[in-house]
This record gives C-alpha cells, sequence and structure tokens, in this order.
C-alpha cells in the first residue's frame, strides 16, 4: 500500500497525492453482487434539501458487503480485492465451497487465494470472524457487531481498527477506534486485522472537481449568508458571525448531543477524546 505524489504539470496536479492501488487485483466487480444506486441529492420527499452541499458526482453501483458473515464453518477462498467507490476501504470477494459468492471489507494484508472462515471453530487470523468469546485478549479487530447477529457496525473505514481488552462475564471490553472504551456482549461477531487501505487519509484531492465527481456541491460559509439562511449570518460589514453553530442552531464546539437517558450509556466506559 502506496501514495504517489505527482508532478505538477497541471495547477489541479500541483498538490495532488494519488493511491497507487497496489493491493486491488481487478477492476470489474461481481455482477451478481451489484444493486443501483439511487441519488437524492440531499431532497426529502417533499423536494426541500435537508442535507445540503450535495447533487451530481458519478454515476456508482453498489456493492451488496456481507457485514452479518453468517456462513459459519463453510471455508471460502479469497477470489480478488476490489475498489468500492461507497467507502473508503478496499473490499474482497470470497468464493464459498458451495459456490456462493460474497464481498466482505478486506482487511490488511489478505491475499488473492487465502483461506477464510467464520464461526466458534475459525482460527484468529486475519479476515476471519468469531464470536468475541474466542478471539484472544489484546487482538486487533473491525468490523464489530453492536448486537449479535446485527452485522458488524464499528471500525470499518480505511485504516481503522479496535482492540480486544478484556472479557468479563457475558461482556467483553473494546477499546474503539475514537478513544472510547466500551462493553459489547461476547456473542457479537468481529473480524480479525486491520481495516484495509490505511494510506487513504494521505490522499489529497488536488482540485475543487473530484469533490464534484464525489457528488459534493460547493460550500457557502455560514458567516457570509443572510439571517434568513443561517444563524451566524447578517451583520453590517464584515461581522464575526457570533457562536459557530449549525443551521438548525446546534452548537458546533464542544456541546454535546447524545442523549442522557440513552440505553447504551451504561455500556460506555470511557468517553471518547474530545
Amino acid at each position: 500500500m502506496a501514495v504517489r505524489k505527482l508532478k505538477p504539470i497541471t495547477p489541479g496536479q500541483r498538490f495532488r497525492v494519488v493511491n497507487m492501488f497496489d493491493e486491488v487485483t481487478t477492476s470489474k466487480p461481481e455482477k451478481s453482487l451489484l444493486a443501483s444506486k439511487k441519488k437524492s441529492a440531499g431532497r426529502n420527499k417533499k423536494g426541500r434539501i435537508t442535507a445540503p452541499h450535495r447533487g451530481g458526482g458519478h454515476k456508482q453501483k453498489y456493492r451488496i458487503i456481507d457485514f452479518k458473515r453468517e456462513k459459519v464453518d463453510v471455508p471460502a477462498i479469497v477470489k480478488s480485492i476490489e475498489y468500492d467507490p461507497n467507502r473508503s476501504a478496499f473490499i474482497a470477494l470470497l468464493s464459498y465451497a458451495d459456490g456462493e459468492k460474497r464481498y466482505i471489507i478486506a482487511p490488511n494484508g489478505l491475499k488473492v487465494g487465502q483461506k477464510l472462515m467464520s464461526g466458534e471453530n475459525a482460527t484468529p487470523d486475519t479476515g476471519n470472524a468469531l464470536p468475541l468469546k474466542k478471539i484472544p485478549l489484546g487482538t486487533i479487530i473491525h468490523n464489530i457487531e453492536l448486537k449479535p447477529g446485527q452485522g458488524g457496525l464499528m471500525a470499518r473505514s480505511a485504516g481503522t481498527f479496535a482492540q480486544l481488552m478484556a472479557r468479563d462475564g457475558k461482556y467483553a471490553t473494546i477499546k474503539l477506534p475514537s478513544g472510547e472504551t466500551r462493553l459489547v456482549l461476547v456473542e457479537a461477531f468481529a473480524t480479525v486485522g486491520v481495516v484495509s487501505n490505511s494510506d487513504h487519509q494521505l490522499e489529497v484531492s488536488g482540485k475543487a472537481g473530484r469533490s464534484r465527481w464525489k457528488g459534493r456541491r460547493p460550500r457557502t460559509r455560514p458567516v457570509v449568508m443572510n439571517p434568513v439562511d443561517h444563524p451566524m449570518g447578517g451583520g453590517e460589514g464584515r461581522a464575526s458571525g457570533g457562536h459557530p453553530r449549525s443551521k438548525n442552531g446546534i452548537p458546533a464546539k464542544g456541546f454535546r448531543t447524545r442523549s442522557k437517558k440513552k440505553y447504551s450509556n451504561k455500556h460506555i466506559i470511557e468517553r471518547r477524546k474530545k
């Protein structure tokens, strides 16, 4: 996994840092695992913008990912490592012994031809999915379930990982990428290893056009808006705009939005670092 800095032969390439895609082995996805992807451009059913600065972008197909890893004790072989436009991590195509094919999030170091398996009988090797009660303490994991059978929700983006710290009764203690330490049921599944494409954070787009390809439109600074458009807008001359806040008036810096009555608060041992 490596990145490359382009020569400044055009203004858009002057600061451009690109991914080398060394791990990717094919450019053609598995057709049976593709689904159409409808774009809403940030509008709700009434046609009003609820998510600003969206629209346009390249047409994409959704890759159906197996976050549950529910094919237990069925061996699979890695057929290819592929790029997925819907996420920062790479994905791996698995071909199971019964002929079924599925995509999973590819961990670092996964090779074509490697054998993978999920279930309690699987070994704690990179790419295998096991319940937390069967994973050795201190192991680096990703794609972790919050509830057994729900499918992996935590530590799924490029280069992220969590660590299994301890087990006590029916709960396991996990340190998450955000720095939060929380309890998860030992019956929940997780995948061993670090998520692939760890150099994703080093990429530099170089020009505004690349954001447009991703469906992101230009952002207008709230300070230059009118009072009708944003809480930070208005004022004579170059007004500072008051305290930073969202369009709905929620403060942006240091304001906690998590409910104090949320049921899962009891599972959080240590909050994430500010």
